[in-house]
């Protein structure tokens, strides 16, 4: 044990936990990530319209100082008012940052009370100003309140909802990797999140894959690597490094929203369509992304929103960089709209396809 909280007064409550649910799809499990700035309930909305994963993670839940009111969490999670369910019935965890124990603890147990998909901490987050206030990643060189952390969290959840941890390899090295890792195990956590770069590495590639194959053989808790999976070839460059199946994606789902659907049609032997043919089935995804944000946000942010999503996915998608090009000196929301009108069409009457269908579903309900 790396931690030992005999002198804490909460006494250590014997609960069952919630149980970790085993993929109700097709092994292995995915997981789609927070992302603080870009995957708010729209984009998950969206994503989880667009392929199926397992779970997913909200952005951070900022504690510091004070007990949360409830409209703060269904705030960040509107999902909680659903059953903490997207719309696709996707299973939505919701995230705790922070660095004081008895307030995370506590917080925690207000939260539970609102019965989350599940409960996650932040231990991965690399923005300055998110360290600089003793958040995310920079605890990571504090292995005794990681594990002070988890431990009060965990018992103030008392097994009420599953109980999870996001952690990057380090601050400023990966000398503390393992130690951070255990502690966390040690504190209660049932699985851990594994971002494979360390906090000033920050999203510069590569991802040090083995480096989560070594986390994995030090804890025994199951353990979901991420980082830099972009298509289904680094998902199974990352599975081969890290001797795990179990994935987190990030920016690659925003890239391509149908990468969860690819990967699991590889591994079931299916020919996979490609990005040309695709993008008839995306389309109505970004339409329906485009209605929502502006109903969300001011008139003078919808148009960021807009552009971001794109700028990730002309990674993939010719069409997209044409579209991002096309819109990205606008910054009215009807100037926008005739471009997309005229880029993809009036595609809201089709409506957005399940979840469940394949990308061919999804790509032959677009051509019609």
């Amino acid at each position: 044990m790396l931690c030992s909280h005999t002198s804490l007064a909460t006494p250590m409550i014997a609960a069952q936990p919630a149980s970790l649910p085993a993929s109700p799809l097709c092994a292995p499990r995915l997981l789609l990530a927070p992302m603080e700035g870009m995957v708010d309930e729209v984009m998950r909305r969206v994503l989880t319209d667009a392929t199926a994963y397992d779970w997913c993670v909200t952005e951070f839940v900022r504690v510091s100082g004070s007990l949360l009111p409830i409209r703060f969490f269904t705030r960040i999670a509107p999902e909680l008012l659903a059953a903490s369910r997207t719309a696709a019935g996707t299973p939505v965890r919701v995230q705790l940052l922070g660095s004081e124990p008895a307030c995370m603890a506590e917080n925690a147990d207000r939260l539970a009370e609102l019965l989350p998909a599940g409960i996650d901490l932040n231990f991965g987050c690399p923005a300055p100003t998110v360290n600089r206030h003793r958040g995310g990643a920079v605890l990571l060189d504090e292995p005794e309140l990681l594990c002070d952390i988890a431990t009060q969290v965990s018992r103030a959840i008392a097994g009420r909802v599953p109980f999870t941890a996001k952690m990057r390899l380090g601050v400023q090295d990966k000398s503390r990797a393992l130690e951070a890792a255990q502690a966390l195990a040690d504190g209660g956590a049932q699985m851990i999140v594994v971002h494979a770069r360390t906090k000033e590495e920050g999203y510069r590639p590569p991802a040090h894959w083995p480096w989560i194959a070594r986390i994995a053989e030090a804890v025994k808790i199951p353990v979901v690597a991420n980082g830099e999976v972009w298509t289904v070839e680094d998902y199974l460059r990352c599975r081969a490094e890290s001797g795990l199946r179990d994935v987190m994606l990030g920016r690659g789902a925003v890239a391509d929203p149908f990468l969860a659907g690819r990967i699991r049609g590889h591994l079931r032997g299916e020919e996979l369509s490609s990005m040309a043919e695709d993008w008839h089935a995306l389309r109505p995804f970004i339409h329906d992304f485009w209605q929502r944000v502006q109903k969300k946000v001011e008139p003078r942010h919808a148009p960021g929103r807009l552009k971001q999503w794109l700028n990730l996915l002309r990674r993939n998608y010719v069409q997209a960089e044409l579209l991002y090009q096309a819109i990205r000196p606008l910054r009215e929301c009807d100037d926008i709209q005739v471009v997309l009108q005229a880029s993809i069409g009036d595609v809201g009457a089709m409506g957005v396809p399940d979840a469940t269908d394949t990308v061919g579903d999804v790509r032959e309900l677009a051509h019609h």
